[in-house]
């Protein structure tokens, strides 16, 4: 088999034809140069919109796309590119089959990237691809404003999730909204405000916005508000997690009462205020997860500060509401609400106020079972990637990383399906 047969193969080749491969050196050292052309019925078309279009000059000479290294060589693609005269976009370099427009780099070479950068840290991309980390953003904006272009990933939508991520100091937040069907993150913007939300049910348009059935979301009004009066058919459901972050809260409020109450509130520390500061993690875990210290902890509670054991008690029939779900567990809330309201704990009697108040979303959770358990996961591995970046200066670069990520547009590595 003839060698440029052998990098025909290796290059990916579909629409090109390779004329020479040589050994070349340039200021990095050894480089091998594989010199190609478009085939005949691939030249001539616009290099922005695929149309045929009229010859226009010879541009600038040749270029030179770098490609996937070749054992320990690394692979430049050599081609001389003449602009056509596009009807649309005037004097454009043609089309390369090798090559995304206006790339340095040759579209497996890219694809690779951008499937490293999904998975591993910035480090090993650059030190394995031996590019700058500068160039691995341009190789993913690349990749995913060509995904984004060829698909419509608001499409089909019944049930989704909408929460917030904060992203950086200063009230920075992102608005998502994920698929609770596929998991996916489907639409992301920079805010947290009703204009925000509207922005995406713009985006949805009506027709999209009357097929959703379900909507989970916490209390916020800027959210809920803004459903009820885009997607008043959808059935809104108020996450469990943050109604259990509530009820955790008041429980919280509780232990510290009372250990303001042990120390005297003269500042001084006694047996059973250092008792009650360390009860903290007992209080909060779910019990299959204590350790025998904890649990001896919450016994000594139970005989010697009963307001505080019943906050704690409170606590877990919540989280057992919400695991039971249904018609059962609407029927445990009634009667949890009743003992919250007569426990005299002053933050529990606060928070069943509350509660009743969304009483209509709290029902549709317990009937549908919809929680933001999956908008969560996603916001954690947002929070993942900006602590493996060190941060974000812009929140468009955050969220094509997290559309890379966790919105299915990352490619398969070249040659497999």
């Amino acid at each position: 088999m003839r060698l440029t047969r052998v990098f025909h193969r290796q290059a990916g080749f579909d629409r090109a034809v390779v004329e020479d491969v040589r050994l070349d050196e340039d200021a990095d050292g050894e480089v091998l140069v594989v010199a190609a052309r478009p085939r005949k019925g691939a030249t001539r078309r616009c290099g922005r919109c695929q149309a045929r279009a009229p010859w226009y000059d010879r541009g600038w000479g040749r270029r030179r796309w770098r490609h996937l290294d070749f054992g320990t060589l690394r692979v430049v693609i050599d081609a001389a590119v003449p602009r056509v005269d596009c009807p649309v976009h005037g004097p454009t370099v043609i089309s390369v089959p090798w090559a995304r427009h206006g790339a340095r780099f040759t579209a497996a070479f890219e694809d690779t990237a951008a499937w490293l950068a999904a998975r591993t840290s910035a480090s090993a991309v650059t030190g394995l691809l031996r590019i700058a980390w500068r160039s691995v953003i341009g190789i993913v904006n690349r990749v995913v404003d060509e995904a984004l272009a060829g698909t419509d990933r608001l499409a089909g939508l019944t049930r989704i999730g909408i929460d917030e991520v904060a992203y950086r100091k200063g009230q920075r937040y992102l608005t998502l909204v994920v698929d609770h069907d596929t998991g996916r993150l489907v639409w992301a913007a920079d805010g947290r405000d009703k204009a925000t939300v509207h922005t995406f049910f713009d985006e949805l348009g009506p027709e999209r916005a009357a097929m959703l059935t379900h909507v989970s979301a916490d209390a916020a009004g800027w959210i809920g508000d803004v459903v009820a009066q885009r997607a008043p058919r959808a059935v809104r459901c108020l996450d469990p997690y943050h109604m259990v972050a509530w009820v955790t809260d008041a429980l919280d409020e509780v232990r510290r009462a009372v250990w303001n109450t042990a120390r005297g509130g003269k500042g001084r520390a006694t047996e059973q205020s250092r008792q009650l500061k360390d009860a903290r993690w007992a209080l909060w875990k779910n019990p299959p997860n204590l350790t025998d210290k904890q649990k001896v902890t919450l016994a000594s509670i139970q005989a010697t500060n009963k307001p505080l054991y019943r906050a704690y008690l409170l606590k877990e029939q919540f989280r057992q509401i919400i695991a039971v779900k249904g018609a059962d567990g609407k029927l445990l809330l009634q009667g949890w609400l009743r003992w919250a309201s007569r426990s005299k704990l002053p933050p529990f009697v606060k928070l069943a106020r509350s509660i009743r108040r969304h009483l209509p979303t709290i029902h549709n959770m317990l009937d549908s079972g919809l929680s933001n358990a999956r908008v969560e996961a996603n916001n954690v591995h947002l929070r993942v990637l900006t602590r493996q970046a060190y941060g974000y200066h812009s929140a468009k670069a955050l969220i094509t990383m997290a559309n890379l990520r966790r919105g299915g547009l990352c490619p398969p590595l070249p040659g497999r399906s």
